[in-house]
This record gives C-alpha cells, sequence and structure tokens, in this order.
C-alpha cells in the first residue's frame, strides 16, 4: 500500500529543493523597504503617507542596525514547537524585553527629524509620555489587531518597534527548525499572519509564493493558487486594478477565494524586481477600496496603517 507523504518529505527527496523558510535581514530589511515606498509615492494618491511611512522604516532601519543579536530558541522550544505544530516565538508570550525602548528611540528619532509633517507629532508627543505600563497594553493590544479609534494614529508605530525586536528574534533562527504549524497559514517563527503573498525571483527561490510576515518579516513557502487564508484551492481568483487604458496591473493582484470570502494581495517580483510585499501593499490601496465594493474582506491588515474596525469582545 503506497503512503502519502507528510509535508517535509517531499522536500527531503531533493537536496536541492527550494527553501521552506526565508528568515529576514535586518541589516537591509527596512533599507530596503523604505526605498520601495519612496519610489511608490511617486504618484501615488496616499503620497504623503507613504513618504512619511518611508521615514518611519528608515528609522527601524537605523535602530535595527544598532539592536544587538538575539539568542536563539532553546532546543525544547524547538522540539516543543515542532511537536505540536506551534510558532517557535508567538507574539502572545510576554513582549521582548527592549521593546519600549526601541519604541522611544523611534519616537525621538522621528521627532527630531524635520521632514516629519505636523499631524503625526501629536502622536509621537503623546507616546513619548506615555509609561511603560499602558505601552506594553497597547502593545498586546497592537499584535491582537483590537484597536479603539483613539490608538489609530499610535499603532503604526508601536509596531514599527515590535517589527525591529522581531525581525532581530527571527534572523537568530535556524530555517531548518522552524516548525510546520497548525494552520500553514500562519508565519512558524511568531505565529503572525502574513501581510500579502510575494513571488519571488533569482535563485533557488525563484518562480516560488511566500507568504510575509507583517511582523516579524518570516517568508514560508505556499503554493500558488492556494487561499493563503483558508487554505483552500478552489474557487480562487485575482483582481487588479485597471489603467487608463484599460490593462490590469500585475505586479499586485487581489487573491479572492470563493470559499472563505477573503482576499490578500500577491506582489510578483517576476513583473517589477523591485516589489517588496509589505510596501507594495501599502501603495495599493486603491485596490483595498475597489475590493471593498465586492464581497471579499481582507484577511488581515498592513502593519503600518491602522484602519478602524470593531472591536473584539
Amino acid at each position: 500500500m503506497q503512503r502519502i507523504l507528510q509535508p517535509g518529505e517531499i522536500e527531503a527527496l531533493d537536496r536541492t529543493s527550494f527553501p521552506r523558510v526565508r528568515l529576514p535581514q535586518p541589516a537591509t530589511l527596512f533599507q530596503e523597504r523604505a526605498a520601495r515606498l519612496e519610489q511608490l509615492a511617486e504618484g501615488n494618491p496616499i503620497a504623503d503617507y507613504l513618504r512619511f511611512a518611508a521615514r518611519v522604516v528608515r528609522a527601524q532601519h537605523a535602530l535595527a542596525l544598532k539592536a544587538p543579536p538575539a539568542e536563539p530558541p532553546s532546543s525544547d522550544a524547538v522540539r516543543s514547537a515542532g511537536a505540536n505544530g506551534m510558532p517557535l516565538m508567538p507574539v502572545s508570550e510576554p513582549l521582548p524585553g527592549g521593546w519600549r525602548d526601541t519604541l522611544r528611540a523611534l519616537v525621538a528619532q522621528l521627532a527630531a527629524d524635520a521632514a516629519v509633517p505636523p499631524a503625526p507629532r501629536a502622536v509621537l508627543a503623546r507616546l513619548a509620555a506615555t509609561d511603560d505600563a499602558a505601552l506594553d497594553a497597547l502593545a498586546r493590544q497592537v499584535l491582537a489587531d483590537n484597536l479603539g479609534r483613539e490608538d489609530l494614529g499610535a499603532a503604526p508605530l508601536v509596531m514599527a518597534a515590535l517589527q525591529v525586536e522581531f525581525a532581530v528574534r527571527a534572523a537568530a533562527v535556524d530555517a531548518g527548525m522552524a516548525p510546520y504549524t497548525e494552520p500553514a497559514t500562519i508565519c512558524p517563527v511568531c505565529g503572525s499572519a502574513p501581510v500579502a503573498g510575494v513571488l519571488r525571483i533569482g535563485g533557488a527561490v525563484a518562480g516560488h509564493r511566500y507568504l510575509h510576515c507583517g511582523v516579524c518579516a518570516t517568508e514560508w513557502h505556499m503554493v500558488r493558487i492556494k487561499c493563503s487564508h483558508c487554505g483552500s484551492t478552489k474557487g480562487v481568483r485575482y483582481q487588479g486594478v485597471e489603467d487608463a487604458a484599460g490593462k490590469v496591473g500585475e505586479v499586485v493582484q487581489a487573491e479572492t477565494c470563493a470559499e472563505c470570502h477573503t482576499y490578500r494581495k500577491v506582489v510578483s517580483q517576476e513583473k517589477d524586481p523591485y516589489a517588496e510585499p509589505l510596501a507594495d501593499d501599502l501603495a495599493s490601496l486603491t485596490l483595498d477600496l475597489l475590493m471593498g465594493e465586492t464581497e471579499f474582506s481582507r484577511a488581515s491588515g498592513n502593519p503600518l496603517l491602522a484602519i478602524e474596525k470593531p472591536l473584539a469582545v
């Protein structure tokens, strides 16, 4: 009787196969993201916000360069995660010890930046004056994506600090030790939802679709034409924005699922080698607005743009 191969066994048959997990490189991650945001701002309806986001990401880059290397997870943690289909370092665990220092340094750097527009400065001042306990509570709300209206302005800045901390932690992981999580649509390192999918180019990853974590920037492989939210292969379709000539954009498209009625964007480096999942997702807000007129709801948000929605109970 033939046996069905389990996840990981197929890859093990071919030692030259593509990597299942791609870990972030904090030294270049934010620099490349900021450059892409600045590029995408040209002629964009939300150009001012994209330029502000680029300044936030450049501040992240400066902090990531100064961050000390993180300790890798223990062998016991790796074994436990693998045995239980759980992420290695879930965001639901205690917050990284230095995250508040990172946030305060980020706030101070942005406050001293003359190019930062007036509107965010009140939020920067508020965060600078917030005590540790309140910051921790806000961070947990941000990670749970459960925000009130009064916290929408602060959320992207809090997330920016957390992204630095979690990216540095993820970089210390051995990619070969990353577990197969259940469900497979959450990050194997921190357990967060992907912000978008990305079709990669170059080397062993060429032609493969990876999901890009919105928190720690880890990427993990998922086959194409499969819903990145519910895992269904039924009723998956792609939608994009038409230009003035009637041509549908191919760099960023919404992958819709008729089973769970959600969508998540797919960013193609095959169509633009400089495409960056988080930046291109944020810059394609027009596509989100158009999708809002359909039956499909967005599967997960962009960490650098907080939008009001009903609070969880």
